[in-house]
């Protein structure tokens, strides 16, 4: 029973902070995102709802796999610890672009969001294989999202 309860929790918090985060974006993508000029590879918008749903999903599996993980030690804490930080830039990138309105800054920070993932990936990796491999259709994903603000970046 206590291994549902972090799998219920490992989900629910990635889910929560990309609800959070699409509360206060929400009103952007409906108003000064629609006026940027953008890429032809743009995907449409109802896209983005389901995708960062499943990868949220997805990163909570992989952190359930790594908390459940048994001996508690550096290489947990770490990979812990980066997931959390991982987590905190993936919010913070949505309150920069689409809040803040400034895809420049944003550009920087997807940079530095996607070398956490990797990190986080890595680590994950020495704990769980699966946890690992989780948390690449992520990375990939923020790749392309890096892409796309950098291209929208350059457009405007």
């Amino acid at each position: 029973m206590k291994n549902i309860y972090k799998l219920i929790i490992s989900i629910a918090i990635p889910i929560l902070v990309g609800a959070v985060a699409g509360y206060f974006t929400s009103s952007s993508v409906t108003g000064w995102f629609i006026t940027l000029n953008k890429p032809s590879f743009n995907p449409p918008n109802w896209l983005f709802g389901p995708v960062w749903t499943a990868l949220y999903i997805l990163m909570g599996i992989a952190f359930y796999l790594v908390w459940r993980s048994e001996p508690v030690n550096a290489t947990k804490k770490q990979a812990i610890i980066l997931y959390i930080i991982q987590l905190t830039l993936n919010f913070c990138w949505s309150f920069i672009f689409f809040y803040k309105e400034a895809p420049g800054i944003a550009f920087a920070e997807i940079l530095l969001l996607w070398i956490f993932i990797l990190l986080t990936i890595i680590y994950f990796l020495k704990i769980s294989k699966i946890a690992g491999w989780l948390m690449v259709p992520y990375l990939c994903w923020v790749t392309f999202a890096a892409i796309l603000n950098y291209s929208i970046w350059q457009l405007n």
